[in-house]
């Protein structure tokens, strides 16, 4: 296995595995609540455990993790428990599910300076900064180009193309009801095409469209270029994925992300309105957005960081191109539609 390849897979350990991170791994939830710091994330939360060492060593809080599912289950959590809070700090709560936590009163206001290119991702509203941007990436349709080029067939570029007959049964994406990416495309689809997505949604189930529980499973099982025996040339991943599927040796990647198809998510981190330790969830805080953990990013959680003075890894840098501008949707919107968008989506894509 090509070491590409090998952190191919390791990106799907790391998006898919519970409670196996380095920084979950290396501490003890007991001490007196003044001597730690906990932190509430997501599953697939992890660092490299030399870097919460050196956290533990300069602030003097012991770090614990605890971790809540994905970024929807983690919201829930969060938002069922905002009268009595289960941490400290929270981690992982993104753009298509802030408003929610905010509207619950989930998060403490923490105006700090933030590093130079992280305000470009702020939550729009949160003039209070309850919520701090610690990473981005985007959600985009990714195409075997090995596979066109084979057939001599100009593979897609926007959306609409998805629905034309000449991809007809070429796509694979994983459904807006059970995945975090799914409902980022479905959040494209609403903000390219408004009220009319869910004509939209006909047509390209119409075209063949085939929906799978998760991004794994769209990704290294359905996808020809991920690595099994799939038979489907398009598939919905992320911006970064065209970094992992550079042959050894070569000097281009098999496949691209499509720029014009891409939804923006971002992570956020914020103080816990209630927490026992600020002080420490302040400092975790800008342990995140400190320079040293923005640039372990790409490689320990497969996320872009939010600063714009640390350096990509050279494949990243090479291959892992972000789109000028992405889909977006008001987070306001997104919370006050949320429901009823994943009613009619399941409406359907049921047909």
């Amino acid at each position: 296995m090509s070491t590409r390849r090998a952190g191919a897979a390791a990106f799907v350990l790391a998006v898919t595995t519970t409670g196996c991170s380095a920084i979950g791994e290396s501490v003890q939830d007991d001490g007196p609540a003044s001597d730690r710091v906990v932190v509430v994330t997501h599953d697939s939360f992890s660092l490299p455990k030399k870097l919460l060492r050196q956290f533990e060593t300069e602030s003097g809080f012991e770090v614990v993790v605890r971790k809540a599912g994905d970024a929807g289950a983690l919201t829930n959590k969060l938002v069922l428990t905002a009268d009595d809070p289960i941490g400290d700090v929270a981690f992982g709560v993104d753009n298509t599910f802030a408003s929610r936590a905010l509207d619950a009163g989930v998060f403490a206001a923490y105006e700090h300076d933030l590093p130079a290119g992280a305000g470009d991702h702020s939550l729009p509203g949160d003039d209070d900064q309850r919520l701090t941007p610690v990473d981005n990436g985007n959600v985009c349709i990714n195409v075997d180009d090995t596979w066109f080029d084979e057939r001599e067939l100009a593979p897609p570029t926007t959306l609409a193309d998805l629905a034309d007959p000449a991809y007809r049964d070429l796509l694979v994406l994983p459904g807006a009801a059970t995945s975090s990416p799914g409902m980022a495309f479905l959040l494209a689809t609403v903000a390219e095409y408004g009220d009319d997505w869910p004509r939209y949604w006909a047509d390209l189930m119409e075209n063949g469209a085939k929906l799978t529980a998760g991004w794994s499973d769209a990704y290294f099982v359905d996808f020809t270029a991920g690595g099994g025996e799939g038979d489907r040339p398009i598939v919905l991943s992320y911006d970064s994925s065209p970094a992992f599927t550079v042959p050894e040796g070569a000097d281009a990647s098999t496949t691209s992300a499509l720029l014009e198809t891409c939804f923006e998510q971002v992570e956020y981190a914020g103080v816990l309105d209630g927490a026992e330790n600020v002080d420490g969830a302040e400092a975790f805080i800008d342990f995140l957005t400190g320079a040293e953990v923005q640039a372990s990013l790409p490689e320990s959680m497969y996320v872009f960081p939010v600063r714009d003075d640390v350096d990509l890894p050279a494949e990243w840098a090479a291959y892992a191109v972000q789109p000028d501008e992405a889909y977006a949707v008001d987070p306001s919107e997104i919370a006050a539609n949320r429901d009823d968008w994943l009613r009619e989506w399941s409406d359907v894509t049921s047909r």
